[in-house]
């Protein structure tokens, strides 16, 4: 089952719902990440922070449309000195965007900055959603996002998320008007004031009503903004300070939100902190205008919940008066008859959420300790796991462990819990044969050209992906019986990080990979070629393994294997029915063969974030096309976010890579041309210090090819590029689909090696071009014309000339796209572009 190029496991059995609600601002955290240490014990200062939000009763959902749209300023003021239960709702996960830490793209880029948003949110105190939409990379207007994302889909998530939050106030990142720029920035606030007023009405998606209300937020307002040269803000706007100082956190808010945005990391989106005032503004798009406050004619008291209420307000005011934060256990005994008196009011939204935080606040107060974990990371269906449920009452308070319980494992224990007493208690776990691997949720089924397909209506929204297993605690306390969920994770201390906590995750004995990820024949050709299949042997089979290609003709089930080693297969292109086809590798048991084993599995590691893993069907791409090449040996530069050195080794290029030192001291004219990754010249500042080097590779007959860099937040261009003037603009072609012309069908670029042709721009995944060039020398000649629906004309997406001896070449041409992609007319122009400096002499 595949999910685009990558497959999707079968629909597992979840934990229906992972209680891990805190109070959203005491997750503060300031050093690395959370995820990286012990579970967190909170201050004093921040105990009693949670205690007085407890007498705020009011919510504000904030939406835009990636990762890194949101304010994270405004997020951090609403949290920590309003007390708002505070949302980001992120239509996309930024699966269509660059990346500038790593090679990972689609899918797993999205993977990526989910958890770099989940990263920011605990640090600014907010609260995750998306929507089903996949970000299929930049727009030029809502109404070609339109066009390729299902708008009542993503239309009916929105409502869903609004019925689920009950915000009183909706704010939106930018307009419906335009001047945000992206597509789906104007197409996330289109989406906005449409479901502010459809939440409301039950006639709209009552499918949604089996498990939610309908809800009207009191206003939805837009969070006019002065930035990248546009001001949209005014004084006669409704306009709120958020830039004070929260002596309890010991940061300003402008601060705290500096660090929530710099985990932004995969988009370059470091932020230095603020200090003082730091205004926001609002235009009021639905429902009554604020004149006073944000919150004007919202009720934020306990009032809200009915007559009892006022009960409630005044245990919450005796708690806080009598609070400690030199002793916050003698505040248990009084949260737990409030968690006994919220327990007693009628179901709605606010009594759930406050027994969540005061669930929290009794055991921070506590100091209560809980954690499970396991020694190794990956578990097995059918088969027992060695875990430990670990748990310390750090307070005087008499605290009785009563249960566990983690999967199908239930242990009565009725275990008083002394003061600093670390209890460790054994649990085996037998993991079911039929336990679905862990997954996100968002993948396991096939998803459609522009959205994930989420069939389970309580999942969408969900931030993350679920735990293979949770450990459900149950404890009394003054008693009162309480739960306390926390997943199991995978405990390690590294040499040099410290203590780590991961997630475990469920796997199958067996992965299995291929490589290399292209394999491309030049047609007519007759030589075959070796297909490499990987396999890691998690957890060994009783016998030995046989593997096998699906998609293939005549490269089925294959010879047997040593456990551990892997098996190359000869491929033709005899084989091959169509120019491009796809074959998946697997692996089974000789005397098991009912049990395939065909998953890939992809570990993503980076330090400011979770390590991600998920599993998908590998694919091979094998060409069989009409492609020839000039030239052998390519010096290549790396970039950010780059996978064209293995499609050049493909192509049947000898690719070496280009560091600082090999640059600058190594003989440059060995290589028959240099090709520069994409945003190189961004990320490497050295490369100013090449540039007379590569200018005079150029002149005594060498081939520099520069792919697209950008002049945004990741950093200007400093180095200069090429041997002519040019500017990059931030022009782009943005339909995978739009007419090319060529300028001139004579250029050497269009007819040597390779005849190009218009078929040969059939085929482009989800871009044409980005950041093209502009004002450009007269000795420059673009090559290409296109133009997007209702634009004018642009040539500036591939511009080249002759230097000297040699040729220069801007390529804003989105091969770092189109070539991992397979796509065969990109190759194609690419191996000529590579051929530029061959001419002379083929002539």
């Amino acid at each position: 089952m595949l999910n685009a190029d990558r497959s999707i496991l079968s629909p597992p059995l979840y934990i229906r719902r992972m209680k891990r609600i805190v109070c959203s601002f005491l997750l503060m955290c300031f050093c690395s990440a959370g995820f990286a240490q012990a579970p967190r014990s909170w201050s004093g200062s921040e105990i009693l922070q949670g205690i007085r939000k407890l007498n705020v009763l009011g919510s504000v959902l904030y939406l835009a449309a990636h990762p890194d749209d949101e304010n994270t300023r405004l997020i951090t003021y609403l949290a920590n000195e309003k007390f708002y239960h505070t949302g980001y709702l992120s239509l996309t996960r930024g699966d269509g965007g660059q990346n500038l830490i790593g090679e990972e793209q689609g899918i797993e880029l999205g993977l990526i900055r989910t958890q770099e948003l989940l990263t920011a949110r605990r640090i600014d105190g907010g609260e995750q959603f998306f929507t089903r939409a996949f970000d299929f990379g930049f727009s030029k207007n809502p109404e070609e996002t339109f066009t390729i994302w299902n708008r009542g889909l993503v239309l009916s998530d929105v409502v869903w998320v609004i019925r689920k939050f009950q915000p009183d106030v909706i704010i939106t990142r930018f307009p419906t008007t335009g001047e945000g720029g992206h597509g789906h920035h104007t197409a996330s606030a289109i989406l906005a004031n449409e479901a502010f007023k459809m939440a409301a009405d039950p006639r709209q998606y009552p499918e949604q009503l089996k498990y939610v209300k309908t809800w009207q937020a009191r206003r939805i307002l837009w969070n006019t903004f002065n930035f990248g040269g546009t001001n949209t803000t005014a004084p006669s706007q409704f306009k709120i300070d958020a830039g004070g100082y929260n002596a309890s956190l010991g940061k300003s808010y402008g601060e705290i939100a500096a660090l929530s945005r710099s985990q932004h990391k995969s988009q370059g989106f470091g932020s230095a902190g603020t200090r003082g005032e730091s205004w926001e503004y609002f235009k009021t798009t639905g429902g009554s205008a604020p004149v006073n406050d944000l919150m004007d004619d919202v009720d934020l008291s306990w009032n809200r919940v009915g007559p009892e209420g006022k009960k409630i307000a005044d245990a919450v005011k005796r708690i806080e008066d009598q609070f400690s934060v030199l002793d916050p256990a003698a505040s248990v005994k009084p949260l737990a008859a409030l968690y006994v008196l919220i327990s007693q009011l009628p179901d709605n939204n606010w009594k759930q959420k406050k027994m969540d935080e005061v669930r929290e606040l009794i055991r921070q107060c506590c100091g209560l300790f809980l954690r499970a974990t396991s020694n190794e990371q990956m578990l097995f269906p059918d088969d027992t796991a060695q875990l430990n449920a670990n748990v310390i009452n750090r307070s005087g308070e008499k605290l009785v462990l009563k249960h566990i319980r983690i999967g199908d494992k239930d242990i009565s224990l009725n275990q008083p819990l002394e003061k600093n007493r670390n209890q460790v208690l054994p649990v085996t776990l037998v993991v079911a044969k039929d336990a679905p691997l862990t997954q996100p949720y968002w993948l396991r089924e096939r998803m459609a050209p522009a959205n994930y397909t989420v069939s389970d209506q309580q999942k969408i929204g969900i931030p993350d992906a679920i735990p293979a297993y949770n450990a459900v605690f149950t404890i009394e306390v003054a008693g009162t019986d309480l739960l306390f969920t926390e997943p199991v994770r995978y405990h390690v201390t590294d040499p040099v990080k410290g203590e780590m906590y991961q997630p475990v995750i469920i796997a199958p004995r067996i992965t299995v990979q291929l490589s290399p990820k292209i394999l491309l024949f030049q047609k007519g050709t007759t030589t075959a070629k070796q297909l490499k299949l990987d396999f890691a042997v998690h957890k060994p089979l009783p016998d030995q393994l046989g593997f096998g290609l699906d998609g293939l003709p005549g490269a089925a089930a294959a010879a047997v294997a040593d456990t551990g080693t892997g098996a190359f297969i000869p491929v033709s292109n005899k084989q091959l029915d169509q120019p491009v086809t796809a074959v998946h590798g697997y692996v089974y048991g000789k005397t098991t063969a009912a049990d395939r084993y065909g998953q890939a599995l992809k570990s993503i590691h980076y330090d400011h974030i979770p390590y991600i893993n998920y599993f998908f069907t590998d694919s091979v791409k094998l060409l069989n096309i009409d492609l020839k090449t000039v030239g052998k040996r390519i010096g290549y530069i790396p970039g950010a976010g780059d996978k064209v050195p293995e499609v050049l080794a493909a192509m049947g290029y000898q690719v070496v890579m280009l560091d600082r030192n090999r640059l600058m001291t190594t003989d440059l004219s060995e290589y028959d041309a240099i090709i520069s990754g994409v945003r190189a010249y961004n990320i490497h500042e050295w490369l100013n210090e090449a540039y007379e080097r590569l200018m005079a590779y150029i002149r005594n007959g060498g081939n520099l090819i520069v792919q697209y860099n950008t002049n945004n937040n990741i950093g200007p261009v400093k180095a200069k590029i090429g041997p002519y003037d040019f500017s990059i603009s931030r022009n782009r072609i943005t339909d995978e689909h739009a007419a090319v012309r060529f300028t001139d069908a004579s250029m050497p670029v269009l007819r040597y090696p390779n005849k190009i042709v218009a078929g040969d721009f059939e085929g482009w995944v989800q871009e044409r071009s980005t950041y093209h060039a502009t004002n450009w020398d007269a000795q420059l000649k673009p090559v290409l014309a296109m133009h997007d629906p209702g634009e004018q004309e642009d040539t500036g997406a591939l511009v080249t000339g002759r230097y000297g001896k040699g040729y220069f070449t801007y390529c804003g041409v989105a091969f770092f796209r189109q070539l991992p992609a397979a796509v065969p007319g990109a190759i194609r122009l690419f191996a000529n572009i590579i051929a530029l400096n061959s001419q002379t002499q083929q002539k």
